[in-house]
């Protein structure tokens, strides 16, 4: 496998995938308003969190097995059949218990939240597989085609006048789609498996499960205990701003998925040099896209926000810190992502739950205080806790050197960057006569990312080399 061309693949994947979700959110932040999207908001995490509790570390445990190569077809079966099991039974509790679910997002929703579980479950399932099975590119591929499908089919739900039921009936028919095309390109088929597979997986899901929960700690926890502090509108403006901040995650992301079985791969066969190449390269390009982000949505929030609507405008100085956590976040998966590749879910598992603990404690403490900025201050901190804490422990295990110079060379190329666009809107503003504010920030963004990648070409032989590697000219 190709390393960079394939973290490119998911990468460009999830690009378009995130483009077409955020035209679909900007439509409804202007149609339906805030309100509508932070109840949206508050459907996707509680369905989130039953998800976590419906998959308890299996689906991870699932990619690490297959990606192992032995008797890949018995995981994934017995994987199936505990994730079905455990669907089954949140499915009925969250319906014995309607009148809690209806009660918190404010709106009946407790029958789209089972739908929304039950599927999403499903393509836990098909994801995990195929991504132990090495086709991450074909994982990633099958992103954009469902928010595709997703996005057409909410927006034209929403035109209709269904409003929230048609944003989360969209959902439900575009993760349903996607999980049943990735069913058609698995390779592992159903079998018996033996109490041993079933054990086996639960070795590595008994820690990895908190792997997942870190992960919707960092994600949801602030929107879940927002919906306890706040109104649904203050909810709706700082989901607007945390998707703006997840979509600079996507090739962090990209490099996280494509490198684990490769780095599964490696441990098992015993080559820690390799390893030690593979968390490397994770360090150098986890924050390529991230670091430009931080500098841009510190100087563009108020001009990205009001795209959405004037009352999304509040949400300024929550967009870069949340860019901030997720920068630091990212850092933080990189390694943690190493430490489960080479078989070391215990060591993982305490430092998720020093991460989670702190998440959850300094959200409860900040949003009291600050509100939302509290909620987007309290993730950029636990963040920071999670990765020293990561940082420590892989490097007991393996050895490797944090690529420093070249994180430097992407922050003067960021500082560049962020020269030009500043230059840029103030000859906008003073000399020309564009005096609109999605075409300003079109504008300035391609600028500053042409800058940024140019600048960055011109000072690091390491990303000219990539590049060099990976172009498909």
């Amino acid at each position: 496998m190709r390393i960079g061309q394939t973290s490119f693949v998911v990468f460009a994947s999830k690009l378009l995938a995130s483009a077409l979700g955020f035209v679909a959110t900007l439509y409804f932040a202007r149609t339906l308003g805030a309100e509508v999207l932070g109840q949206y908001a508050l459907v996707l995490a509680l369905v989130a969190w039953l998800s976590l509790a419906g998959n308890l570390g299996v689906s991870a445990a699932i990619t690490k097995r297959m990606s192992e190569g032995t008797e890949p077809d018995a995981y994934a079966t017995a994987g199936a059949v505990v994730i079905a099991a455990l669907g089954v039974f949140l499915a009925v509790a969250t319906l014995l218990f309607d009148d809690a679910v209806n009660a918190y997002v404010g709106v009946p929703v407790a029958p789209f939240v089972v739908v929304l579980l039950i599927v999403g479950l499903l393509q836990s399932i098909t994801s995990s597989t195929l991504n132990g099975e090495r086709k991450v590119h074909v994982s990633g591929l099958l992103s954009p085609v469902g928010t595709g499908i997703r996005s057409f089919v909410q927006i034209g739900l929403v035109v209709a006048g269904f409003g929230l039921v048609g944003m989360l009936a969209g959902y439900a028919v575009a993760t349903l789609l996607v999980a049943l095309a990735g069913l058609a390109v698995v390779s592992a088929r159903l079998t018996r498996p033996s109490r041993e597979h079933f054990e086996k997986l639960y070795e590595y899901a008994k820690f990895s499960w908190l792997g997942g929960l870190k992960s919707r700690s960092f994600n949801d926890v602030d929107v879940l205990l927002l919906g306890v502090f706040v109104q649904s509108s203050l909810v709706g403006v700082y989901s607007a701003a945390w998707s703006i901040a997840q979509f600079l995650t996507l090739f962090d992301s990209a490099v996280s998925s494509t490198l684990f079985p490769e780095l599964s791969r490696a441990d098992a066969e015993g080559n820690r040099r390799v390893v030690a190449g593979l968390v490397e390269q994770s360090l150098t390009y986890g924050g390529l896209i991230l670091i430009p982000g931080l500098f841009g949505s510190f100087l563009l929030a108020e001009r990205i926000l009001r795209i959405y609507g004037p009352e999304f405008v509040q949400g300024a100085t929550v967009l870069w810190i949340l860019v901030l956590a997720t920068l630091v976040y990212g850092y933080q998966k990189q390694l943690l992502n190493a430490l489960n590749g080479i078989d070391e879910p215990r060591t993982a598992f305490r430092i998720n739950a020093a991460f989670i603990a702190t998440n959850v404690a300094l959200n409860v403490l900040l949003i009291s205080a600050l509100g939302v900025v509290g909620a987007a201050t309290a993730t950029a901190l636990s963040a920071g806790v999670g990765t020293v804490l990561a940082l420590s422990a892989l490097r007991s295990e393996v050895d490797f050197a944090v690529p420093f110079g070249e994180i430097l060379r992407q922050f003067l190329s960021a500082t560049m960057m962020a020269l030009t666009v500043v230059g840029s809107e103030t000859v906008i503003e003073t000399v020309t006569t564009l005096n609109h504010n999605f075409a300003t920030v079109v504008l300035l963004v391609t600028v500053g990312a042409a800058t940024y990648f140019l600048t960055l070409l011109g000072i690091s032989g390491t990303f000219r080399t990539t590049f060099r590697e990976n172009s498909p000219l």
